[in-house]
């Protein structure tokens, strides 16, 4: 399991023309589940994202977390983040897990994150649905995050 965090100023998706969630400060984090993972890598994969400390503290070091600043985030779910490169110009897909299991896992990833933060604090995109992210990329920022399974 991989996840791509950025932090923003504020971010928002919709679907097709309908906002299914915004956040201001916080982060947003692009899921991506792959063939092999399970529930135990989301539940480690959420801790280190709330965990995570990218956010300055008073001298502006990076020396907070989305816990210690009461931040938010987006969760969106990302197959392409498996893809595969290697050969010629269309990458292959083979490495991501299955839609059904996937999104089992990306929404045990969510509820976990809730769980920690709160649920008012985390929204979602839609799963399997073509969505538009818009973000502000705040530094920037931009950490990939692996599970032990990566």
């Amino acid at each position: 399991m991989k996840a791509l965090i950025q932090r923003v100023a504020r971010a928002q998706v919709t679907v097709e023309g309908r906002l299914t969630g915004r956040i201001d400060r916080g982060m947003v984090v692009l899921l991506g589940v792959k063939t092999g993972d399970a529930e135990e890598e989301a539940r480690f994969l959420a801790g280190r994202t709330a965990a995570l400390r990218i956010f300055p503290d008073e001298a502006g070091k990076m020396n907070r977390s989305l816990v210690e600043i009461g931040g938010n985030v987006l969760v969106v779910s990302q197959f392409t983040l498996h893809a595969d490169t290697r050969k010629g110009n269309r990458p292959s897909f083979i490495r991501a897990a299955a839609p059904e299991v996937a999104e089992r896992l990306y929404g045990h990833y969510v509820d976990c994150l809730r769980r920690i933060l709160g649920p008012d604090r985390v929204v979602t995109g839609l799963f399997r649905t073509s969505m538009q992210v818009e973000l502000v990329n705040d530094g920037p920022v931009t950490l990939e995050l692996n599970s032990h399974n990566e």
